[in-house]
């Protein structure tokens, strides 16, 4: 078989990090950017992040999708997407590592009432809150997959009562598995930090909404990780104000960069990260996209390859 070639885009990769790391795993392959594709027809792989609509269905001869983080809802945004061909996600050890750290040390803040602190310590004001132990705290996981199992596990070490929901029954040490719609309010109800880690598909996109928050104990906090379309935010706002929900860390958002106006910036209950809580990294990465590809050619399955119809 013929060396491959790999077509790259993305916004916000650096395609020389990325052309340096694949040349040092897999020296025959033709890495370009989209930019130096001259014959779509010559392209094996495309490697991307952000896609626009209708550029992977002008390259005729593709053999496979590789994403460049472990969503593929921004792949899947293409209408045009060629059906016939395979689509895997990025599952990086580092990037479930780093999750992991984010989820962990957000859940932290807001089980230590750090926020309230900082607060009063912009006001001068010395107020000691009731601290309760970790196994008194209830934390909940939406969404199990890679990513949400090892940061419920995470939790599950330092002693918090931790439970998950998912689309499908699954089972994990130490977790309170929840499952399906008729799980779905049991959950919420004993959910006292929310952690969103779903997929984004049809049927999660605004499950965190005005409706999910008024099943929650009054003053839980929320942590979005997942996807922006996953919350409503209208209803967030209002959920604050109302003190249904007391304290919200938001990592992603449906338009990025976020509006310089946008009132999350300016809201005291809200954090902002500009969606780094699992950044790709080349180096390791990589790794996982040359296996992949080493599969591709020796006609091998791959583990992380995505079902199309469910969206994950």
């Amino acid at each position: 078989m013929a060396p491959l070639t790999l077509a790259f885009r993305s916004p916000g990769d650096h395609v020389e990090k990325w052309r340096a790391a694949l040349a040092s795993l897999l020296p025959d392959l033709n890495f370009l950017s989209w930019q130096e594709v001259t014959d779509p027809a010559a392209v094996d792989v495309a490697l991307c992040w952000l896609p626009p609509e209708g550029w992977l269905s002008s390259l005729p001869n593709l053999k496979l999708v590789h994403s460049l983080g472990a969503g593929v809802d921004h792949v899947l945004l293409d209408k045009l997407y060629p059906a016939q061909v395979p689509l895997v996600r990025l599952v990086d050890p580092h990037m479930t590592r780093a999750m992991t750290e984010y989820v962990t040390f957000q859940v932290l803040r807001l089980h230590l009432t750090e926020p309230a602190y900082r607060r009063q310590q912009q006001a001068g004001q010395w107020k000691p809150h009731t601290q309760p132990r970790a196994s008194e705290r209830r934390v909940g996981i939406l969404g199990l997959g890679e990513l949400g199992a090892a940061s419920a596990a995470s939790l599950v070490d330092l002693g918090f009562d931790v439970a998950g929901w998912s689309r499908t029954p699954k089972t994990l040490d130490g977790v309170a598995c929840f499952s399906g719609d008729d799980g779905f309010q049991a959950f919420l109800a004993r959910t006292e930090i929310l952690v969103c880690l779903l997929p984004l598909t049809p049927a999660t996109e605004g499950i965190l909404s005005a409706a999910a928050f008024a099943q929650m104990p009054r003053g839980a906090g929320l942590i979005n990780v997942g996807r922006g379309r996953h919350l409503v935010e209208a209803d967030l706002l209002a959920a604050l104000d109302s003190g249904q929900v007391s304290e919200a860390v938001l990592d992603v958002f449906p338009k990025e960069p976020l509006a310089a106006d946008h009132p999350f910036w300016q809201h005291e209950r809200i954090v902002v990260t500009p969606h780094v809580a699992a950044l790709t990294h080349p180096g390791t990465a990589s790794l996982i996209v040359a296996e992949n590809l080493r599969r591709l050619v020796q006609g091998e399955p791959w583990p992380d390859r995505v079902d199309l119809a469910s969206g994950y």
